[in-house]
């Protein structure tokens, strides 16, 4: 019980919050906008940033924490950790376009993953203040999307690319997490283990072999051999000694000069 409560003291915070519309994922703004810091308590969650990202114009589920392990396994697509979304959109949602949504849509960033895609009844959600503008006969039904990566609007445009522009969007779900009962504004916290790491490819495993290039391997092979034949050569040459008191490397010849000739005596 003891080691349980240990654990718990070191597993890392995650807060859950339910983002208003037109709300930052942020805590400051220059311009005046609302922010995070509107709804949570910077002094009780000091150093709590979003683990990812949700639109300035779009409501529901963000997390927060302040591990950057837990942070990046958020945020990281590699874990493909699944995000769900409540989608209202302007239109009738036939079984193709909903089709093309789930097998994926090509984009101006290129084509999307595989994804979940259905219709849905309306949720039972809070009134979104200012609400939706909805023209006068144009019918608007609900989706529900689970996708396993993150690009910039990314539900926005599939639901366009299909002719169902979006006019309300909700996360709804992060990973095993969702809003539950929390109204905007609000938040939760849970207690999460972080149990593995985002995958390295140049990492080798704990226990494996580390594997070289074939030219790496040649490499070794051919200067492993070219020693073996150096010591067998030195091994089957003749060993000669040199002479007492003669260093081993051979002194240059000292050049002198020649001896000066006598000079002349002039007569007087």
């Amino acid at each position: 019980m003891a080691l349980n409560l240990l654990c718990a003291l070191f597993m890392p915070i995650l807060l859950l919050v339910n983002k208003p519309f037109k709300t930052l994922c942020q805590f400051t703004d220059n311009e005046g906008r609302a922010t995070l810091s509107d709804f949570v308590d910077t002094k009780r969650y000091p150093k709590f940033y979003a683990a990812g990202r949700l639109d300035y114009d779009s409501e529901g589920l963000l997390a927060l924490t302040d591990n950057g392990s837990l942070q990046n396994q958020l945020a990281n697509p590699q874990f493909k950790l699944p995000k769900t979304y409540w989608v209202q959109v302007e239109g009738i949602p036939n079984p193709e376009a909903i089709a093309q949504l789930a097998q994926g849509v090509t984009l101006k960033d290129g084509p999307t993953r595989p994804c979940t895609a259905k219709l849905i009844d309306e949720p039972n959600i809070w009134a979104r203040t200012p609400p939706i503008r909805q023209r006068e006969n144009s019918p608007t039904h609900w989706l529900e999307i689970i996708l396993k990566e993150g690009r910039n609007r990314q539900v926005r445009r599939m639901t366009a690319a299909v002719g169902l522009p979006t006019l309300r969007l909700i996360r709804a779900k992060i990973g095993p997490w969702g809003l539950e009962h929390l109204m905007p504004g609000q938040s939760r916290e849970v207690q999460v283990h972080v149990t593995h790491q985002a995958p390295n490819k140049n990492r080798t495993p704990a226990g494996n072999t580390k594997t070289t290039s074939k030219r790496s391997s040649t490499h070794k092979n051919t200067v492993h051999k070219n020693i073996s034949h150096k010591k067998a050569a030195h091994k089957n040459t003749p060993h000669t000694s040199a002479p007492a008191n003669t260093s081993s490397r051979t002194k240059p010849p000292t050049h002198q000069k020649p001896a000066a000739k006598p000079a002349k005596k002039r007569p007087r």
